[in-house]
């Protein structure tokens, strides 16, 4: 099952390339999808009042913002990781893509669009000093959850026959309690499984509860280095089969 900060239609076609047809989890735990009927059968959004005062608090600072919809990433540029989502969609059919929307002035379209559920709100910048700013400001929300994800985010980006590297210090904001452990419990609640039968595979600061509280916490070879100390077992990193080395080994009994 997949567990990701991603909203649902991108989930669903990486579940489709997988074969995995019964459940996933979206927005770090915002959302439970059941793939077989088609729906959602929990869901812990941000409130429109509370998306509406992040979306004021980033604004008046300056600093670059993006929404994750069930359906949509608006963002007003193409960004940080909203580049490399959408140096993602050069090599997938239509139908796959990552659906981004660049709406110039997104506080006024949260507002005119009453029934948009929001899962999470990132926001990213290259300054420290401004980033740690802004995370101050962002902790006096009440009711919501800043993730402590205050490292450089680094991603690879291919123009061409070259490769370009954007860094950012990032943080993902939720409603209060969303995690993807919180929807992994709920779940397995749901379906009688208990914790001790539960494997939980990871790489970074959003998969640190799920990954300490699971029966087998797994995390790569190339997550963030101080997530190393939360995981039971560490495999291959993602570029060397690391999760087929964790279920083949752990899952399956193979050596």
């Amino acid at each position: 099952m997949i567990a990701s900060g991603r909203p649902i239609d991108t989930i669903k076609t990486i579940a489709e390339e997988i074969n995995s047809t019964k459940y996933f989890i979206a927005g770090n735990g915002a959302i439970i999808y059941d793939i077989t009927n088609d729906e959602i059968i929990y869901e812990n959004t941000l409130k429109k009042q509370k998306v509406l005062d992040i979306i004021k608090i980033c604004e008046e600072n300056s600093i670059f913002f993006n929404i994750y919809t069930e359906k949509l990433t608006i963002s007003k540029s193409l960004n940080y990781n909203i580049l490399f989502y959408n140096n993602e969609n050069k090599n997938v059919p239509e139908d796959k893509k990552t659906n981004i929307k660049i709406i110039d002035n997104i506080y006024k379209y949260v507002e005119e669009n009453p029934d948009l559920q929001v899962l999470k709100i990132t926001v990213c910048d290259e300054s420290k000093i401004i980033f740690d700013s802004i995370i101050r400001k962002l902790r006096e929300v009440k009711n919501v959850d800043v993730l402590d994800l205050q490292h450089m985010a680094r991603k690879y980006i291919k123009l061409g026959t070259e490769e370009k590297k954007v860094e950012y210090y990032y943080t993902e904001i939720t409603s209060k309690d969303v995690d993807k452990w919180g929807a992994i419990e709920k779940l397995a609640d749901r379906l009688q499984i208990n914790k001790e039968e539960i494997m939980a595979i990871g790489d970074n600061m959003n998969d640190k509860r799920m990954v300490e509280n699971a029966g087998l916490g797994v995390m790569m070879e190339n997550c963030a280095p101080y997530m190393k100390e939360f995981a039971d077992v560490i495999v291959k990193d993602n570029n060397n089969d690391g999760v087929a080395e964790a279920i083949e080994k752990y899952v399956l009994g193979e050596e």
